[in-house]
């Protein structure tokens, strides 16, 4: 197959803006040729091309991940990998084209950057399409970008820590072929003693039916520092399957902190498998949040490697499955130094036959003493056909250790339901306050506007939206 018969052009995507170089579509299925095309298109140095196809040896080498639900219906040859929307990334709103921004207009993208947020980007498909950060920041040496424009204005720092010692090529077969057709995504550097005081948001919109979306997300927040990063997905539903196979990475270095921030609402036809991890140093403190609400399934497993002692972990998670979803969640860390602590609190909710799966691993190295950890997890059943699993996973190699773990799945009560419709509410107004309560631990470590948006997400699927 050579490049002409890999790629179909698209000159008529929008009618609101001048063309100037025609939209690509790579044709559905992964080869050599779709790998060098986006390489191409993105121009990126030679060492990032080579990546990408070793990436893609391994990938048609490995087998599918042995864990978690399924994934032998997804056909990954009728994926398709690359999506250019024919748009030029702006750093003015006003600039984006017209389409587009109504896409994003409608999520509220750009109104929460004119209030709560340092800077914004907006991934379309495969490329991002805008970006932009407050000049005090720019000034203050922090390097907010598109991962795309990184590899070119950033090699040295990309290649030190592209897909190296925190997620390296080799991981498992799905971060195989992120790796070979990764596209757009955020690299920021934070540099020392640097704190960014509002948080800086990326959203990420899969439009293309049969579409895969595959970016990649790189934070280095060096010694000092302090970041809060928000994470928005969300994409329109198609009969036909589609792939979200994105992969983060994040460095925190020395004394600094770090709080990640996901809120991810894809869309029923869509397989989330995503890959989250941090490097903790010395002292350092990483926090994952997440919100998973769309998707068909999920795998999603936000880790942390405590690699210098004093370093934290902590990580809240929230997942809603409804009919036709399977939600495989948890959380991981690695405790590789001495005196590190963690704690992971994950909650899901299972309604009109969903299946919500806990997996998580605590792992305490043999020369990792004094370390505290504790492992929570909680299922909440909202009917009898709905499903919970906890698959908990302790493995504590040194005898110098406080682990703990709990584990519970219930159903909300009549009691309880009773007692607030006695005090005037509905039952569905009942059912609403009880998970809205369960959640809690979740929207109130996220920005109020975030906290807001997560609780409608989850009353919409209560009511079956």
């Amino acid at each position: 197959m050579n490049m002409a018969e890999t790629i179909a052009i698209n000159r008529d995507l929008y009618d609101h803006h001048d063309h100037h170089r025609p939209r690509i579509v790579a044709k559905p299925g992964l080869t050599e040729e779709v790998v060098r095309l986006i390489s191409a298109t993105k121009k990126e140095p030679k060492w990032m091309l080579d990546k990408r196809l070793r990436s893609l040896e391994l990938f048609k080498k490995a087998p599918l991940p042995a864990w978690g639900p399924s994934l032998k219906e997804l056909d990954f040859n009728k994926i398709i990998y690359f999506v250019d929307p024919d748009a030029e990334e702006a750093q003015s709103w006003e600039k984006v084209p017209e389409e587009i921004k109504k896409t994003f207009d409608k999520l509220g993208i750009p109104e929460a950057e004119k209030t709560v947020l340092a800077g914004v980007g907006a991934q379309y498909d495969s490329s991002v399409i805008y970006h932009n950060i407050e000049k005090t920041l720019k000034d203050k040496g922090v390097i907010f970008e598109n991962m795309d424009a990184a590899a070119q204005k950033y090699p040295d720092m990309v290649k030190k820590y592209f897909m190296t010692s925190c997620v390296p090529i080799n991981d498992h077969k799905l971060v195989m072929l992120h790796s070979a057709v990764w596209s757009g995504g955020t690299f920021i550097y934070v540099p020392k003693s640097v704190k960014v005081e509002l948080p800086l948001q990326a959203y990420f919109r899969m439009n293309a039916k049969k579409g895969g979306q595959f970016e990649h997300t790189l934070i280095i927040v060096d010694e000092g520092a302090e970041l809060h990063y928000i994470e928005g997905c969300s994409s329109p539903r198609y009969s036909d399957k589609s792939l979200h196979a994105g992969c983060v990475e994040v460095f925190v270095m020395k004394n600094a902190k770090m709080t990640y921030s996901s809120i991810e609402n894809w869309s029923r036809n869509v397989y989330n498998l995503n890959t989250k991890r941090a490097i903790v140093h010395e002292n350092a403190k990483m926090k994952w949040l997440n919100g998973n609400i769309g998707s068909a399934v999920t795998m999603l497993y936000p880790s942390s490697v405590l690699v210098g002692e004093k370093a934290s972990s902590e990580s809240i998670g929230i997942a809603f499955a409804g009919k036709g979803q399977h939600h495989d969640t948890g959380s991981k860390v690695i405790h590789v130094a001495s005196n590190t602590s963690s704690v992971i609190d994950s909650k899901s909710i299972s309604k009109d036959g969903g299946i919500s799966t806990y997996r998580g691993l605590i792992h305490v190295a043999k020369d990792a003493a004094n370390c505290k950890t504790y492992m929570k997890c909680n299922g909440l059943l909202l009917d009898k056909e709905s499903r919970s699993d906890a698959l908990p996973k302790l493995e504590i190699k040194n005898s110098d250790v406080e682990a703990a773990h709990e584990a519970t799945v219930g159903k909300i009560g009549e009691e309880e339901i009773f007692y607030l419709m006695s005090r005037g509410l509905t039952e569905d107004q009942a059912v609403k306050m009880i998970v809205s309560g369960f959640v809690g631990p979740l929207t109130k470590a996220l920005p109020l506007e975030y906290a807001v948006e997560l609780n409608k997400l989850i009353e919409l699927e209560i009511e079956g939206h």
